[in-house]
């Protein structure tokens, strides 16, 4: 997502401009009948219109500025739901337009077989198929989406993450899916192509964002479903009212039969319209505040999940710690100093490209002051790092040193006629129990020592899952190292359990174990062994940096490939199901308020005692209808910030968090009406309107 849609406030004008106009389009009965709720209160607007024209005809029994004035705020209610819903749907659109402007038609270079230097001819990207092979190098903008299958090249992906730092894409291993409409800066690379046109993920982040595959989640549909209820008991008991009022009035010999405008006052009133008319907005920004975050979710129902996680996965690699392990501490063995142990040490590391290598380097330069080599002086022969030796090492006059894995340079040893020292080896096992990574260094038969490798917990993450296990949220760390260093991390980052030398089917085993118990999981992932579980996981999000087959198991993507993202992930799903219930408690409160002015208006005439009940002292029964019907609409317009923002989330326990939300909006859902109404009546009484 780009830098400014991020930052985008939450009212920009075009937006609003947008929003006004879309709010008239959303009058169509077609669009209204979507949502029950609002849908009466349009049914409520037209009936009213109707006695409007009759009463200016003179018709009926009212004043046809009253009836009027009802229908015209009635009118405005239904106008201020739609508008809540169109600026949500406005952010969401903005987003997918700066998403829109970096997808482009390129040319492709498609090439018939996948090697380097085959030929290829031009063809435009909308015409490239899934499966078919393209070439990219420097300077290209990648045609579709794919799978780099040789090569490796540094990428710029500012157009969809919004950041500037550019990354590396390489055939194999987990970095190795590319996305349309990125840009190659150095090097080249054959792509794979793994979607079709408009199948793009550019294509569905922007009908994401935009809301247009957005579906209802089970809890929006189950308090869609107690709305609609709700609003026909109250419609059946207003229903009844008007034959109660001819008999009332009939028996009492006073007053007269409630007018459909003042029955329509009522049942509008009446109806959980608050809640109704701000519940799409509410699950739209939802799906913004995720987008946002820079993570796409493929619908509501996954960001809603979200905020019912109470197990998160959580990698050790870049999540719990910094991703790359540290030399701390040169140990020495016998008959050796540090300081000859860090001059070996960094010399075998200088070949060495690794994070760790260059860690050896840096801190035998810091601790030690070695940092000027000649190297031509020394005639030395570099033996670079590799997977398969799992060493790295210099051969120099008369001498050779090797650093590397214990049970590696053991081997180096043997073969030389040497061994390891009981105290090598001491220091082996107590880097081992402490969580740390051992690497030996030696030469020929002489061992120099042991170089301390240590992942780095990030700093306030202990302090992140002591918020979690607040929240009710239970962190487990995935790990491939042994038990003993997983314990030591697990126990140093405080996180509540861990799974050591995991693989793709203990990961899943142990989702499926916690989803049988009645827990709800999320875990992230970027590589192909991950797919599985991601497929498992009732929260998956997936890196965008990852592979192809983790970013479609997933149900989310993370487009800056952080994976303490699932934290904030988290956050926000309970920070939409916060703001939906406070909204829904301060509705339900509200209508209290509404029902001690227009219940002594509607049958104070024909029942004075009714007239007790007025305990806003309200000026006339018309003034409180009315009263009661604006406050109705203006109290949706002053909602609309807080159901975009959403309710600020306290890491608290349930308990806690229930009783505050009591506190705050069921009670100041009682009190503000009041306030409201009596502020209303008192304006309507100072302009002489009534």
């Amino acid at each position: 997502m780009s830098s400014s849609a991020r930052s985008r406030k939450l009212f920009d004008r075009r937006i609003l401009a947008g929003a006004a106009a879309g709010a008239l389009l959303k009058l169509h009965p077609r669009q209204q009948i979507r949502k029950p709720v609002m849908f009466v209160v349009w049914v409520c607007a037209v009936l009213t219109t109707v006695a409007f024209v009759q009463a200016l005809a003179g018709g009926g029994s009212e004043r046809p500025g009253f009836v009027g004035a009802v229908a015209a705020w009635l009118w405005a209610t239904v106008a201020f739901a739609n508008f809540a819903e169109a600026v949500a749907e406005g952010r969401g659109r903005a987003q997918a337009e700066a998403l829109r402007r970096a997808r482009k038609d390129v040319t492709a270079k498609r090439l018939q077989s996948p090697s380097h230097g085959a030929p290829f001819e031009l063809v435009a990207a909308s015409a490239m198929r899934k499966s078919e092979i393209v070439f990219v190098q420097a300077g290209d903008v990648i045609p579709c989406d794919g799978e780099a299958i040789e090569g490796v090249a540094s990428v710029d992906e500012s157009a969809v993450t919004g950041e500037s730092a550019p990354v590396i894409r390489e055939s194999g291993g987990d970095r190795s899916a590319v996305t349309g409409g990125t840009r190659i800066l150095s090097d080249w690379l054959i792509v794979r192509v793994t979607a079709n046109p408009g199948e793009a993920f550019l294509d569905r982040m922007i009908a994401m964002v935009e809301g247009a595959r957005r579906q209802k989640t089970p809890n929006e549909i189950a308090l869609d479903i107690l709305l609609a209820a709700l609003t026909i008991v109250f419609l059946v008991a207003v229903a009844t009212l008007l034959p109660f009022s001819d008999y009332a009035a009939f028996v009492s010999g006073q007053g007269a039969p409630l007018t459909v405008t003042v029955l329509v006052a009522l049942l509008v009133c009446l109806i959980p319209t608050t809640i109704g008319s701000l519940l799409s907005a509410i699950g739209i920004a939802g799906m913004d505040r995720m987008a946002r975050a820079n993570v796409i979710a493929t619908s509501g129902r996954a960001v809603e999940a979200a905020g019912d996680v109470d197990v998160l996965l959580l990698d050790k690699t870049g999540t719990i710690t910094l991703g790359n392990r540290q030399a701390t501490r040169f140990v020495p063995g016998e008959g050796v100093t540090e300081h000859e142990l860090a001059d070996a040490a960094q010399l075998a590391s200088l070949a060495d490209e690794t994070p760790e290598g260059r860690s050896i380097v840096t801190l035998a330069k810091e601790k030690y002051g070695i940092r000027e080599r000649k190297i031509h002086e020394l005639k030395a022969r570099f033996i670079p790092f590799s997977a398969h030796t799992r060493m790295s090492g210099v051969d120099l006059e008369g001498r050779e040193i090797r650093k590397g894995a214990a049970d590696t340079i053991e081997d180096y040893l043997d073969t030389r006629g040497g061994r390891l020292t009981p105290r090598v080896r001491a220091t082996i096992d107590d880097i081992a129990r402490s969580g740390g990574t051992p690497l030996v260094v030696a030469g020929g038969k002489r061992v120099y020592g042991v170089v301390h490798l240590q992942d780095i917990v990030k700093g306030g993450i202990r302090e992140r899952f002591a918020e979690l296990r607040r929240m009710g949220i239970k962190t487990v760390m995935i790990t491939g190292d042994n038990p003993l260093t997983a314990a030591a991390i697990a126990a140093e980052s405080g996180v509540d359990d861990f799974l050591a030398q995991a693989t793709p089917e203990n990961k899943l085993s142990l989702i499926r174990d916690y989803q049988a118990k009645g827990h709800l999981v999320a875990m992230t992932g970027d590589g192909t062994n991950d797919a599985p579980a991601l497929a498992q996981a009732d929260v998956a999000v997936a890196m965008n940096t990852g592979t192809q087959a983790a970013k479609e198991a997933g149900n989310m993507v993370d487009l800056d490939s952080n994976p303490t993202k699932l934290i904030e992930v988290v956050e926000i799903g309970k920070r939409m199901l916060i703001t939906r219930g406070s909204l829904t408690t301060f509705s339900l409160a509200n209508d209290v308020a509404k029902y001690f002015a227009v219940l002594p208006a509607a049958f104070a005439v024909t029942y004075p005692e009714l007239g007790r009940l007025n305990i806003m002292h309200l000026a006339t029964p018309e003034s409180a209808i009315l009263s009661a019907v604006i406050f109705n609409a203006l109290i949706i317009v002053a909602l609309i910030p807080l159901a975009l923002r959403g309710v600020r989330y306290r890491p608290v326990g349930a308990s806690r968090l229930l009783r505050h939300n009591l506190l705050v909006y069921g009670l100041g859902g009682l009190i503000a009406p009041f306030l409201g109404i009596k502020l209303v009546d008192l304006v309507l009484v100072g302009l002489g309107l009534v």
